[in-house]
């Protein structure tokens, strides 16, 4: 099929190409089409199999916990069937297990739209020549061969070579991530290396045309484009699971296995010490209920909730919770630079016009503090000949929207041109009305440069070049210090034009290289006088001058990357940018020094899979990049071990953003397919929000960690009770299964919810993050769940033995005071630090949530009604007593171990 192999359209010519492609200027013929049609497939992108809602819910039920609270819900059934009982227990345990599946089935079935939307870019209608006449056709039945027109407002179709092109300017940001509008040329043959940024005989699909008209051959359609790269891309990316989901999973794992592991003691024990085999398989069943944590994944998600309503706040706008924790958890940012490190809003700063050096400062009441030099002043009359010539060689507009604010039309740099002139005093518009616009010609990639004539009857823009006589018009380029550079023959010195020697000439280029070197876009100018519009542009030109102008970091930019690294978080800069604009940015807001070495590109071509995982390691700024090499940076990292953020606005970076753990989207600049692709859209498109949602991410984390530690401590003390009963020769159930949910999902649930909005640490920064493969039982939490726990189920059956001997009702002296317990568990878990040493009223919800369920918990066995439910009896104020006392015992020991704690960390330092 021609077209459609890995040709590279724009290093031939236009007619060679049409040869390939076996097309005339008829177009082709309706049965041609069809042909190529039938054997290239249409012009549309190919879609990932998204997962059926039925295949969503079933991975939910296959989740180990609810696997076995399913298994203990059957047998449980089967019991009290045996026993001519309605289930309660079952019905209980199948209402939750229904529940936690669809929570979790809410969540996982928000299906990726990311190609969806990419393919929306690529399906517009377009005017095709068949059969020796235009016609409109939609886009997905272009195949190779086809002519094409382009106009203003029209969404490129399909991968073309230009045949004809007429001041033809697109607009390539989505596809490119450069933002300024592309000149188009159909006639330049460029070669086969030449990135897709800089094709300038080539249109792609997704892209806009931004003014002009061109006619152009199809030489790729559907999955054949760039675009159709990017899609695959896109389809290949692995939407890495954050760290929490893999620590959620191996904490199922682990409480499953581990209650296995529990059953199967107590029942072999148990018949060894001569228990009933049914009521051994009861304990059992009330085992397994204890050591799964019901409530916590819906904590989790309202957690997360909650974390996602404080990062709006702070212009974070989460997608998908899990990236909630997972931004917590970050340890690499891979940021593009315009707009999210910097303003992106060009300025003028700095001027080089005669032998004058002149910086522009900020004050705009009056020119001479305007410019401020380095050394000589300019003369004036040359100073306004360059701010003349940027507003006259330029095609943006300053629309008037106040008094004291002015809104920008155009390309940014010309807006820049435009906006230091109205600070000079200039007025834009009155200098545009007086020297008309005779002709253009536009910027294009190939001569590097934009050219204007302008009519000058009266010689005042031709003053300054002191010439004997003036001509009725004057030719303006604006363009690449090189390329105008090599067409000048004299220049304008202190004492007017002078001729322009290979020393001064020289002297120029080492000016513009200085000024590129400070981070600055360098634009020169020159002029000629010209008696006729059709001039050739490449004649001799007197030098003017140089301007620079820089996208200023944003100011809070620098303040974010030092609070990124102090808190052990690596920025690392990705940008198509020009190597030394990105080093210069990057050293300003200190992300790297001006000595470290920068990765282009066009080296990350020839680099093996393993020699990027080594350069990933020390490399922090990569410049010229392509989508595909974003992704493979993205890759490289996360190979090393890496929890990988990833911004990104266009299409090109959709790949990479799906593919990094926390993929953020620009909310201003950004495209839908790169805000479907990303797990969060940032609202201000700046990277310091990015470091306070990390600081969200980090509180989110520890308070997960706190309420965890707090359930499972609880759970474990559960489990130990529940399984020394028939140890211990006890007959009957401590608890039953649905005194455990009701525990589980209550008693522990509302506490939890409750230390989930604690608030956060003030010097979060001063902390590393987690270890990507770091367990949620690091860091000591599951030596204090193992201690907490066996603590407690100490207690809890001393008092048992305690309450049988005594013949008193034991068993809901147990269950309360479990649940009592655990109030004053909830109370202590909300700080490393003794509670005296806490402010009392910093959390007010947990002591809400405490005096709930205490209250709740008191009416399982005073209201009638509820007592028959749950299978307790009305204690006495004795034994309530009792119960309370030995509830404290446990806050006592809490609170002791943390002191002891102190006491030894103190020690520590102090050897």
């Amino acid at each position: 099929m021609p077209g459609q192999e890995s040709s590279r359209w724009h290093a031939v010519s236009a007619e060679a190409c049409l040869n390939r492609l076996s097309s005339t200027a008829a177009g082709l013929s309706s049965d041609e089409a069809k042909q190529r049609l039938a054997s290239a497939g249409p012009n549309q992108l190919a879609l990932q199999q998204m997962r059926s809602n039925g295949e969503i819910l079933l991975q939910q039920l296959t989740n180990p916990m609810l696997v076995l609270l399913l298994t203990v819900a059957l047998v449980s059934f089967w019991i009290d069937l045996h026993q001519g009982r309605w289930s309660k227990d079952a019905i209980a345990i199948l209402m939750i297990v229904v529940l936690n599946a669809l929570l979790g089935f809410v969540q996982e079935s928000k299906a990726e739209q990311a190609l969806l939307a990419l393919r929306g870019m690529g399906d517009p209608l377009v005017q095709v020549r068949r059969d020796s006449a235009w016609q409109q056709l939609g886009s997905s039945q272009l195949v190779a061969g086809d002519w094409i027109r382009l106009e203003a407002g029209d969404r490129v179709a399909a991968d073309a070579r230009l045949l004809e092109s007429w001041d033809l300017r697109l607009q390539e940001a989505a596809l490119t991530g450069e933002g300024a509008a592309v000149s188009k040329q159909a006639g330049c043959v460029l070669a086969e290396d030449t990135p897709v940024m800089e094709r300038s005989n080539t249109v792609f699909q997704g892209t806009d045309v931004m003014s002009g008209r061109g006619i152009a051959v199809v030489v790729a359609t559907g999955m054949g484009t760039e675009l159709g790269a990017i899609a695959a891309l896109l389809s290949s990316a692995g939407g890495e699971r954050t760290p929490l989901q893999k620590r959620l999973s191996a904490l199922a794992q682990a409480l499953v296995a581990g209650a296995l592991t529990l059953v199967l003691l107590v029942v072999l024990v148990g018949r060894q010490l001569g228990q009933p085999l049914l009521e051994l398989l009861e304990i059992s069943l009330s085992m397994a209920v204890a050591i799964v944590p019901e409530g916590l994944p819906a904590v989790i998600t309202v957690t997360l909730a909650i974390g996602t309503q404080r990062m709006v706040r702070r212009a974070a706008l989460i997608r998908r919770l899990s990236a909630v924790e997972g931004l917590g958890s970050v340890t690499v940012i891979c940021t593009d630079k315009t707009g999210t490190l910097t303003e992106n809003q060009q300025e003028v700063v700095a001027l080089r016009v005669a032998k004058a050096r002149l910086i522009v400062g900020s004050d705009t009441t009056a020119t001479p503090n305007l410019f401020q030099p380095l050394g000589a002043p300019a003369p004036d009359e040359v100073l306004k000949l360059l701010l003349k010539a940027g507003v006259l060689c330029s095609n943006a507009e300053l629309a008037a929207s106040g008094p004291d604010h002015q809104q920008a039309l155009g390309d940014p740099t010309e807006v820049a041109l435009l906006t230091v002139a109205e600070k000079a005093n200039l007025n834009v518009a009155e200098l545009r009305q007086r020297f008309k616009r005779c002709r253009e010609n536009p910027f294009s990639a190939e001569t590097q440069q934009m050219s204007v004539w302008l009519e000058d009857p009266e010689g005042e823009l031709q003053a300054p070049l002191q010439l004997a006589g003036n001509e009725p018009l004057l030719m303006i380029s604006k363009g690449a210090p090189e390329a105008i550079l090599a067409k000048c023959e004299r220049w304008i010195d202190d004492e007017g034009t002078a001729s322009l020697s290979p020393q001064r000439r020289q002297q120029w280029l080492d000016e513009a290289r200085q000024m590129a070197a400070s981070g600055l876009r360098v634009l020169a100018f020159a002029g000629t006088p010209r008696s006729s519009e059709s001039t050739n542009e490449h004649s001799a030109l007197i030098w003017i001058g140089l301007v620079g102008e820089l996208d200023p970091p944003r100011q809070e930019a620098a303040e974010a990357v030092a609070t990124c690294l102090k808190a052990g978080i690596r920025p690392v800069m990705i940008t198509g940018d020009h190597p030394i604009t990105a080093q210069a940015i990057a050293a300003a807001i200190g992300l790297a020094d001006r000595q470290q070495p920068i990765c282009i590109g066009e080296e990350l071509q020839h680099c093996t899979d393993q020699e990027l995982r080594k350069l990933v390691r020390t490399c922090n700024i990569f410049a010229r990049t392509a989508p595909s090499q974003k992704l493979r940076i993205v890759q490289a990292l996360q190979a090393n071990g890496e929890v990988v953020a990833m911004t990104g606005d266009g299409v090109n970076d959709a790949p990479a953003l799906k593919q990094a753990h926390i993929g953020i989207a620009m909310g201003i600049t950004g495209s839908e397919v790169s805000k479907e692709a990303a797990d969060m859209v940032l609202l201000d498109d700046n990277f310091a929000s990015i470091v306070n949602a990390i600081a969200e991410g980090r509180l989110v984390y520890t308070n997960i960690r706190r309420f965890v530690k707090y359930i499972l401590g609880s759970n474990v003390g559960e489990l130990i009770t529940i399984g020394s009963a028939p140890l211990l020769g006890l007959s009957g159930l401590p608890l039953s299964p649905l005194q455990i949910l009701w525990m589980n999902l209550v008693t522990d649930g509302l506490p939890a919810l409750a230390l989930a909005m604690e608030p956060g640490d003030p010097h979060w920064e001063n902390h590393k993050p987690p270890q990507p493969n770091e367990s949620i039982f690091a860091r000591g939490l599951g030596r204090y769940i193992l201690r907490v726990g066996l603590v407690f189920a100490l207690l809890v059956i001393t008092l048992m033995l305690l309450a049988e001997r005594s013949g008193t009702p034991w068993p809901t002296m147990v269950f309360t005071t479990l649940c009592l317990a655990q109030m004053g568990h909830a109370l202590s878990a909300r700080s490393e630090r003794p509670l005296l040493q806490v402010a009392r009223f910093s959390n007010p919800w947990l002591l809400a949530a405490v005096l709930l369920t205490t209250m709740l918990q008191l009416s399982l066995l005073y209201v009638p009604a509820l007592s028959r439910f749950f299978g307790t009896t009305a204690l006495g104020a004795r034994d309530l007593a009792v119960c309370v006392g030995f509830s404290l015992l446990l806050l006592l020991y809490l609170e002791l171990d943390k002191f002891y704690g102190l006491w030894r960390r103190r020690e520590a330092s102090n050897c």
